[in-house]
């Protein structure tokens, strides 16, 4: 039986075209994994956003600055305390400001959340965390509006996974009457 390179050609390209169209998964109900994570997020810093409130003090007073985390929804960061040890804690720094005394942050409590990866319930943020800071004037600081550099490390996750840490640069603007 004689075959033309036509004819030959026709049928290679045939078998080519069906062994493309073949799934690589013997079972019709079984597909390639799904992509749980929206494009884009790469680490915690894709997931949480920062936001502070302007804040106005007296000369030698008291006042209390909010910081809010936005996070995504979807994702949770770990609360402050975490749950366990070995787990990357939501924590707000403060840099230094002449004249202006930061007092240790004030964390809301954490949601219990159950999570397949955790042998117990964690203790997490969703939504939107706001986190106080105290903040005292000296009696002789300079008047006007300064400017308080803020450091915030956080770790997100969504129910599966848990993205790089990132430490998130924000600052509050302080008026100083």
């Amino acid at each position: 039986m004689k075959f033309s390179l036509a004819a030959f050609s026709t049928l290679v390209i045939s078998l080519a075209l069906v062994g493309c169209n073949r799934t690589p998964y013997p079972d019709p109900n079984v597909g390639p994994p799904v992509r749980t994570t929206p494009v884009g997020i790469r680490s915690s810093a894709d997931v949480v956003k920062v936001q502070s409130a302007n804040v106005t003090v007296s000369a030698g007073g008291n006042a209390e600055a909010t910081v809010t985390l936005s996070i995504l929804s979807g994702y949770h960061v770990n609360a402050n305390p975490a749950t366990f040890p070995y787990l990357i804690s939501t924590e707000v720094t403060a840099g230094k400001l002449e004249g202006i005394t930061v007092g240790k942050p004030l964390y809301p409590a954490g949601e219990k959340r159950k999570f397949q990866f955790a042998p117990e319930p964690l203790a997490v943020y969703e939504g939107d965390a706001l986190i106080r800071l105290p903040l005292q004037a000296d009696k002789n600081v300079a008047r006007g509006t300064l400017s308080l550099p803020l450091n915030i490390r956080v770790q997100a996750c969504d129910h599966e996974q848990c993205f790089p840490p990132a430490t998130l640069n924000a600052t509050i603007a302080i008026e100083v009457k």
